[in-house]
């Protein structure tokens, strides 16, 4: 007996979708934020895809999340936006900024967006990618629930606070880099206590502060930063670029993105575009091609992201595996909503 299910990705999209519509997402924040997980599902970031299914109809049933947001936007300065999620799911509001964003640069050649009163951010890359696809370069800041503790303190106050950095490519897809700033993505933690897998004890602490590979004990303790101290202080900086520059809850005021219990997360995002061909002079795409020449010639050397390509042309022919535990709570969300109508 399989303990997987494979999906094609119109299938678990529309999976995607049935779920929240049961569980009070009106259609165009079903369909935004399906299509957002079965992305970070193809590319193989499995925390950031079909596992946050259970937690976000958990937390838009119980109205810490309202689906029914509709995300508002306003214009403070001539190349800034700001734009209120309104307690809603992230995912329309990233829609709406990025629209703006890729008109304003044209005239601004730099233009950001401050994103508040938000929730998890999902796959960071996917955004700055969509953006770099326009011809864009850019950054995607988020904070998220406390996680990582302050360098030599005792108990989680930041988040794991994920970067994201987008460039276009004369050839081929944009170069992404995508990654959070502990030694994994939290999803990854609770993407192996869905499937009832091991971690290595090397990505976090329980709640004594000791290394833990059980991802249980894990979501109960603390996360590990990269570069220790060093690693420590480049969250304090995201922390400060996503919820302080936005006016947005810190990871230590914020609630979980885990639990249906609680107010809004209430985080922030801020993302800075760049028009290439204005800040270079027109010589960003020689500037680009020439160093991922020079990558690309370097013995043993490849480029960030290659893995996420490789994933999302396996997953375009061949579908997505889920495990039959995930499948069966998604179903059972859908059920339950289809019970209650």
């Amino acid at each position: 007996m399989t303990n997987s299910k494979r999906l094609t990705l119109t299938e678990a999209e529309n999976l995607c979708v049935r779920a929240l519509l049961a569980s009070n997402v009106s259609e165009a924040n079903a369909r935004s934020t399906a299509s957002a997980l079965v992305a970070a599902e193809a590319d193989g970031q499995k925390g950031h895809g079909l596992s946050r299914i259970p937690s976000y109809a958990a937390q838009a049933l119980s109205g810490k999340v309202d689906g029914h947001a509709a995300p508002t936007l306003s214009r403070p300065g001539t190349a800034l936006i700001r734009v209120n999620a309104n307690s809603g799911l992230a995912y329309p509001a990233i829609d709406i900024a990025s629209e703006t964003l890729l008109e304003l640069v044209k005239v601004t050649g730099v233009a950001s967006a401050c994103i508040h009163n938000s929730h998890h951010l999902g796959q960071a890359g996917a955004h700055a990618e969509r953006l770099a696809n326009a011809g864009l370069v850019a950054l995607v800041f988020t904070n998220s629930p406390k996680a990582i503790n302050f360098w030599g303190g005792r108990n989680p106050m930041m988040g794991t606070n994920p970067i994201a950095f987008a460039a276009p490519r004369a050839d081929g897809a944009p170069l992404v880099i995508d990654l959070a700033l502990s030694k994994v993505a939290r999803g990854k933690i609770l993407a192996a206590k869905n499937a009832g897998e091991k971690i290595p004890d090397s990505w976090a602490l329980n709640a004594n502060g000791e290394p833990t590979d059980d991802p249980a004990e894990a979501m109960q303790g603390s996360m590990l930063p990269i570069g220790d101290a060093k690693g420590a202080a480049l969250v304090l900086i995201v922390e400060l670029l996503a919820a302080a520059l936005t006016g947005s809850n810190f990871g230590y005021e914020a609630s979980s993105f885990f639990e249906a219990e609680g107010d809004s997360p209430g985080i922030g995002h801020t993302i800075v575009v760049f028009d290439p061909a204005m800040t270079s002079g027109g010589r960003f795409v020689e500037r680009m091609g020439n160093i991922i020449a020079a990558i690309e010639h370097t013995d043993g050397a490849r480029l960030p992201g290659t893995t996420r390509l490789e994933n999302r042309q396996n997953a375009t022919k061949a579908g997505v595996e889920i495990s039959l535990a995930l499948y069966k709570d998604i179903e059972s969300i859908i059920e339950s909503g289809q019970r209650n109508v």
